[in-house]
């Protein structure tokens, strides 16, 4: 598709005259060549009209930005009277302030897009530009796009500072300070799964997220900035890549060992990390340590001066418990050991922008989306000095995108990664909302992904026996068509809609269940988190000493995140189920009423396998409707079709062609070689035969190619043609039979 299309079809109706002029400019560019060579004088002209395009967007967008946070002022005060005023403390007035924040939020969603379409239109342009004239100007209007930047806006800060106010209404005006849940995590377990996601879609999932989830903000005694987003982590390995080989093949005890800070590169504390993978002294289960020191005894910690016996003495003079001491000197000593035999040194810098959502008190569920992800070379394996006598290199701060980096030092990674932690332990099922999410068009599943082995694979693929399997990945573009009904859009009046309602239209169907349930006296929870709301990128310091187990999902049960296949009334299509069974009302009403982040989150075999009660719903499997009246309709989601269903397409139609051409073969022979009448008219048969199923097959060819292209739901195989193919081939041999007979 050309772009000019392509933007027309992104383009936000109420701002369409804001957009960037992209067809006047790719006009100009046109038409000036026509009668004769493209002068001084037409370059001047171009980049004046290309200049005033610049500064209509950039404008448009610091504007809009300022009256997003107008309003966000204006709904945080509010909120803070109906607090105060127990006369105006009512559900009515808190419903219209979540309504007016879920507004703003979709501004922020499409302010976002706007910006980024209007970036790529300029490039595109400037691309065009130089293709046609033999000219430069891309390289030198980069100084102006760093003056009237459109690919450094960040939206980061409104969307905390919304998720802040969506929560207090959430609950009514009632908040809570309690921090993120910190000690010992080894009693439990945690499946993952990682996702990309593309720029044009990081916004949206932020969104779609915040809806459900809050920001996790580790310190709210300070107001929150951008740089409090940004973690940074040195990996260390050998020359051998040993560590690298090891996580790659996912051997037994593999492990990796990196130092983390968050915020600004002369934060004070660093946390010593380190993951290994089926630890033996925790019965095979893969677990990640890490304990905080302070930045200057990094390198002593390094070269082993700074034993572990001397960290276990600070914090017994400090008060700590006997518990954490312990935990951290067996972590310490392993990594130092680790140092000594493997020869590790400095090899990786990963930095990116990172938020969470959490409750502060829950770990059922934690999700993180990490953006600018960046890779920069440490080691000095090239025979080029990076860090020196340092354990980290002190020319790079956080500041992305490090234009000041060597070009053949830095990769900066094309896609967002979004990362989901459930627990596991407790039989638990994911949340309907995530589930949809993540089936969406909106995120590319990627298993298994590592920054590390990314990164290291990029800047030391010649050493590297092993790659890993996604790299082929980047060679696609992950985006997918739109799904209907999935994420967030507006209606034709432009109201917001999410998954294709109203905000409204949710909220009161979700206390119509709430009272269902209390009517049929069972025991819910008025609110997600009633105990809970806050916000913060990181679990980064929710304790000084952190252990976590984790599992990865395996095939079985990543498989029911997954929709499946159906056939049913001879349709054929992809459904997800939406909505619960009549059959399941009555066993699953206290689930579904719950708010999305109390739900189970993963399937439990024991419930599954339960003859004795209903049954509870498993996600992936067919979706069964009674014949009640009030039962809900199936809803089918449509999905981009892939290529290799048009190839499928085209080897039918090529198969039904093969065997009219050996028709046709038969045909002419016994035309222009019989010795009778007889040979001629059954040639003559074999002919018309052969014609009228290649234009049969041509029919069909068309009819599939058009309905894939629509996505109609409809029969895709057929019923008549064969069979009517078989009775014509046998009247043409009886009727041979009969006239060579008679």
């Amino acid at each position: 598709m050309k772009y000019g299309l392509e933007l027309q079809e992104n383009i936000f109706a109420p701002w369409r005259l804001s957009y960037i002029a992209y067809d006047v400019l790719k006009q100009e560019l046109k038409t000036r060549q026509l009668d004769h060579s493209w002068t001084d004088r037409d370059e001047a002209d171009f980049v004046n009209l290309l200049d005033n395009e610049l500064s209509k967007v950039y404008d448009f967008v610091n504007a809009k930005l300022s009256e997003i946070d107008a309003r966000i002022l204006y709904c945080e005060r509010t909120i803070q009277t109906l607090k105060k005023n127990s006369t105006m403390h009512s559900d009515a007035n808190y419903r219209i302030m979540d309504e007016a924040l879920t507004e703003i939020l979709f501004d922020v969603n499409d302010l976002s897009k706007f910006t980024r379409v209007n970036f790529l239109a300029i490039q595109k342009i400037l691309k065009k530009h130089d293709k046609w004239t033999g000219l430069n100007l891309k390289q030198e209007y980069v100084a102006k796009l760093r003056e009237k930047p459109l690919d450094k806006q960040r939206f980061d800060v409104a969307i905390v500072y919304i998720s802040a106010l969506h929560d207090i209404c959430r609950h009514q005006g009632k908040t809570n300070d309690a921090k993120p849940i910190g000690g010992d995590q080894n009693a439990f377990e945690r499946a993952t799964a990682k996702y990309w996601i593309h720029p044009d879609n990081i916004t949206e999932v932020k969104a779609i997220i915040m809806l459900h989830l809050p920001v996790l903000i580790f310190n709210k005694s300070k107001k929150w900035e951008p740089e409090d987003a940004a973690v940074s982590s040195v990996y260390f390995d050998n020359t051998n890549f040993d560590l690298y080989t090891g996580r790659l093949q996912r051997d037994e005890m593999a492990e990796a060992i990196r130092f983390r800070w968050y915020g600004p590169y002369d934060t004070k504390t660093v946390f010593v990390e380190r993951k290994t993978h089926h630890a033996t002294w925790l019965d095979g289960a893969s677990v990640k340590d890490r304990f905080p020191i302070k930045e200057p005894t990094v390198n002593s910690f390094v070269n082993g001066s700074y034993t572990a016996d001397m960290i276990a003495a600070e914090m017994q003079a400090k008060g700590q418990s006997e518990e954490m001491i312990k935990d951290m000197h067996f972590t310490a000593t392993g990594v130092q050991k680790s140092f000594r035999e493997k020869a590790l040194e400095p090899m990786l810098r990963v930095y990116y922008n990172r938020t969470a959502f959490q409750l502060p008190d829950s770990q059922k569920l934690r999700i993180s989306l990490d953006t600018d992800l960046t890779f920069i070379r440490e080691d000095h394996m090239d025979g080029r000095t990076r860090h020196g006598d340092n354990w980290r290199r002190q020319d790079v701060g956080i500041d992305y995108p490090f234009n000041y980096v060597a070009p053949q030092d830095i990769l900066r990674f094309p896609y967002a990664v979004l990362e989901t932690k459930l627990q596991t332990h407790l039989g638990q099922e994911p949340p309907a909302w995530l589930t949809n999410l993540v089936e969406s068009h909106l995120v590319h599943e990627v298993p298994r992904f590592s920054k590390y082995l990314h990164g290291a694979c990029h800047f030391y693929r010649e050493r590297l026996p092993l790659l890993p399997w996604w790299l082929a990945e980047l060679n696609n573009d992950i985006r997918k068509g739109r799904i209907d009904n999935i994420g967030l859009t507006r209606s034709r009046s432009f109201k917001p809609l999410i998954d294709g309602r109203y905000r409204r239209a949710m909220l009161e169907e979700k206390e119509r269940k709430n009272q269902l349930a209390v009517v049929e006296g069972r025991a819910l929870s008025n609110s997600p988190s009633s105990s809970n709301n806050s916000n913060d990128g990181s679990t980064k310091a929710s304790s000084p000493m952190n252990r976590r187990r984790s599992n990865s999902i395996d095939e079985k049960l990543a498989a029911q995140w997954r929709p499946v296949a159906q056939n049913n009334n001879s349709e054929s299509f992809t459904a997800i189920e939406l909505e619960p069974t009549n059959r399941q009302a009555m066993a699953t009403t206290q689930a579904s009423s719950q708010p999305p982040y109390k739900e189970p989150l993963l399937p439990t075999n024991n419930l599954a396998n339960d003859n004795n009660g209903p049954k509870k719903r498993t996600l992936g499997l067919p979706v069964m409707f009674g014949n009640g009246a009030d039962s809900p309709p199936r809803q089918k989601v449509k999905v981009r079709a892939e290529p290799k269903v048009f190839f499928a397409n085209e080897r039918t139609f090529i198969s039904w062609l093969q065997f009219c051409a050996l028709l046709l073969t038969v045909a002419l022979n016994l035309m222009n070689f019989a010795v009778d009448n007889t040979g001629r008219i059954v040639g003559s048969i074999f002919m018309g035969v052969a014609a009228l199923v290649a234009i049969y097959a041509l029919y069909r060819f068309e009819k599939r190619a058009y309905m894939i292209n629509r996505q109609i739901d409809g029969r895709y195989d057929d019923l008549w043609g064969p069979a009517v193919l078989c009775v014509m081939l046998v009247g043409a041999l009886i009727v041979n039979f009969y006239l060579r007979f008679r």
